[in-house]
């Protein structure tokens, strides 16, 4: 049985947990592949919104089972936050929740190490999340990480006190003030590592090839979004994994011919929070309309997202990345009211016009161009058939269709499960 991929296409923040969650009554198991609590994975039903950062978005079915797989890196103090907000909502994770055996760990030190980076790159700083990830993930490569199967060693603090005394070396020699009592740290770190060890530990990727050959299925779920990765990312903005299509396959184990559909997610316009290029970013009352009717802050740190217009030539490079199969266009209903709106079509790159992602983008070398496109004033957020949608918004809809060659699946009129419009 193919794994299905579910994944941003933007820089994040497009809503994949929603419709992760919409769709898993579909699948007999969602897996993260990468990332870790720098996502902010956000689902709203029965009127009650809930934030997921590292747990995968099908946690709220009972009969699906949620593994984070490999590729993720894992903090065990914003994990248990995590289990101890289903427990009071009285989620039965016990039973469907499983963790690979190869999953990193954040250390405490990792946070420290983040902040001490971050400080010392000044205003070339890149806006990091200071969740850990970044040097988290260079451990990994560096093979010196602690993974979350070293914590069934009887060594694994002997492992960590080796990582941890040489993080703090490192520390200092960033030469940067970041104030911390390690002691606090580590009492609530492996007091939270305690309660990780209570979930159940598995070789993921032999879960999921059994599972695979069983018929069940599986869908990926990915974190952050496509122009926010380290190969193909706006590099050095970027995060510290493989956000991709290609990111399923080694962050889960799961070979390239066993991809089934690639469902690619998106927003009507573009967001992006901290530091790096955006061509079609908006300073005038349409860029902030966009951010108080769309309620853009960051799920996870709060930051005010940045605002724009959608951009097409980016999208269309997102798409062949990751080989699309099926786009669902989030938040629709926010560009309701706006008389006229915009697509950037191509770029002015240093003087020549052109259709495809360039290796710079920023603003002295990227100029925007648009077409524009008739708005809509309905209020879509009440309905519930396609037939319903504003022509003016079909006609928005079919543009991209026909431009990237890839049908619109899914259009979603509201941050609640219900407020999703099925296409075909």
């Amino acid at each position: 049985m193919a794994v299905d991929l579910l994944l941003g296409l933007q820089w994040g923040d497009e809503g994949k947990g929603k419709i992760v969650d919409v769709l898993t009554s579909k699948y007999d198991i969602i897996a993260r592949f990468q990332g870790g609590p720098n996502a902010g994975h956000t689902l709203v039903f029965n009127g009650k919104k809930h934030v997921l950062h590292t747990i995968p978005s099908g946690i709220f079915h009972d009969k699906a089972i949620n593994l984070v797989g490999n590729g993720v890196v894992i903090d065990p103090v914003i994990f248990k936050g995590e289990l101890d907000k289903l427990e009071a909502q009285h989620v039965n994770y016990r039973k469907s929740l499983l963790i690979s055996r190869k999953a990193h760990i954040i250390l405490p030190t990792h946070r420290l190490l983040d902040a001490a980076s971050e400080a010392s790159k000044g205003k070339a700083k890149i806006g990091s999340t200071l969740k850990g990830i970044g040097p988290t993930y260079m451990d990994k490569t560096g093979r010196n990480g602690i993974r979350v199967g070293d914590l069934e060693m009887s060594d694994w603090k002997k492992r960590y006190r080796a990582l941890a005394d040489k993080h703090e070396s490192m520390i200092a020699f960033y030469n940067v003030d970041v104030q911390y009592n390690l002691e606090e740290l580590e009492a609530e770190f492996f007091k939270a590592v305690e309660v990780l060890k209570s979930i159940t530990f598995i070789d993921s990727e032999e879960y999921i090839y059994q599972a695979q050959k069983s018929g069940k299925t599986i869908l990926a779920e990915g974190a952050q979004g496509s122009l926010l990765d380290i190969d193909f990312g706006t590099y050095p903005f970027v995060t510290s994994s493989n956000t991709t299509a290609a990111g399923a396959c080694t962050g889960l184990g799961v070979s390239p011919n066993k991809i089934g559909d690639v469902f690619g997610i998106f927003k009507a316009y573009t967001t992006r929070v901290g530091s790096g290029p955006f061509p079609t970013e908006l300073f005038d009352d349409n860029g902030a309309t966009m951010s108080r009717v769309g309620n853009e802050f960051g799920a996870t740190t709060g930051r005010p997202r940045r605002c724009g217009w959608l951009d097409l030539v980016a999208l269309k490079y997102a798409c062949q990345v990751n080989g699309v199969t099926r786009l669902m266009m989030m938040k629709g209903d926010v560009l309701s009211g706006f008389k006229t709106l915009k697509i950037c079509t191509a770029y002015n790159y240093k003087g020549d016009v052109i259709a495809h992602l360039p290796y710079n983008i920023e603003p002295e070398n990227v100029q925007p161009i648009y077409t524009e496109f008739k708005g809509w004033n309905e209020d879509l957020t009440e309905m519930t058939e396609a037939s319903q949608l504003p022509q003016e918004l079909n006609a928005y809809i079919e543009f991209l269709e026909k431009e990237l060659e890839i049908p619109v699946a899914i259009v979603s009129v509201g941050p609640d499960r219900k407020q999703t419009i099925f296409r075909d």
